[in-house]
């Protein structure tokens, strides 16, 4: 009887791994994903109607559980993008498929690339899906998305991008660049005060504060995680100073400063700037 026992659960173990290996369905479950993910970069409702089944658990990389109600009302609650704004295109590598009879799993390595400001920024997750084939349609009945490690020479690439950016929109007084580079919460503190984000960007518009140079000569990036620290000396000369009408630089001056990073949804953001000089 042991003997039948044993034999029986053998045989099981073998059906099933048979089963997981030839995944009869991977094409099929491919190619859903694939045209998810394509509608999901063009946040299409339909897209992840078709997807999510009603009964969907779904556990985020931010570590927030929701369910498709939650997912279909962020989906058509979200503001129709303008020129100029962010995109993210979404793209699935090493796609790896169990079968189990009507129910499958489908592993693979989310890729999210968004174009900012002529910059592409990279994101990669590990996203796990447990689909369910009903009247013969395949849904998804639970999700986990758990971001990846950043390498260190990746984040410091990805802020050194930023930072040169955050300073040529600066110079150039462009406040629509400065504005996708900057976080909500920006505070800009120096030696006479503190600025805010939209204080700043208004200064920029009106042409209240106008750089005729600035330059870095020198900076050191520190990175911890989802925080990242800039630290350098710069030349600047300004034309135009707020609260001084009339008033400009004589000659160019140095300036010590810290940037603050902080990494929110895959994209570097700058809360907090520090200057030693006026600025």
């Amino acid at each position: 009887m042991r003997r039948l026992l044993s034999s029986a659960f053998i045989l099981l173990i073998l059906t099933t791994v048979s089963a997981a290996q030839t995944a009869p369905d991977a094409g099929v479950l491919t190619q859903l994903l694939k045209e998810f993910l394509d509608g999901a970069s063009r946040n299409d409702p339909s897209k992840h109607d078709r997807f999510w089944a009603e009964d969907l658990i779904y556990t985020r990389s931010s570590g927030r559980r929701v369910s498709k109600a939650d997912v279909m009302r962020d989906v058509r609650s979200a503001p129709a993008p303008k020129p100029g704004d962010p995109t993210t295109k979404y793209s699935a590598e090493d796609i790896r498929i169990q079968q189990y009879g009507n129910t499958a799993v489908v592993a693979f390595r989310l890729v999210a690339a968004t174009e900012r400001s002529g910059r592409t920024e990279i994101s990669n997750y590990l996203n796990t899906g447990t689909f369910l084939k009903r009247k013969g349609v395949w849904q998804v009945v639970s999700w986990q998305a758990t971001r990846m490690p950043r390498q260190e020479e990746e984040v410091k690439k990805a802020i050194a991008a930023t930072y040169a950016a955050f300073h040529e929109a600066l110079l150039n007084a462009d406040a629509k660049a400065l504005e996708s580079l900057t976080d909500e919460s920006f505070i800009w503190t120096h030696t006479t005060g503190e600025v805010t984000r939209e204080t700043l960007l208004d200064q920029l518009r009106s042409g209240r504060l106008k750089y005729v140079r600035l330059e870095t000569t020198k900076y050191a990036v520190s990175s911890y995680g989802d925080t990242a620290v800039v630290h350098g000396v710069s030349t600047r000369q300004r034309s135009s100073i707020p609260g001084q009408p009339g008033a400009s630089d004589a000659d160019p001056f140095t300036a010590r400063y810290t940037l603050m990073f902080v990494n929110k949804d895959g994209s570097w953001k700058i809360v907090a700037l520090h200057t030693s000089e006026p600025y």
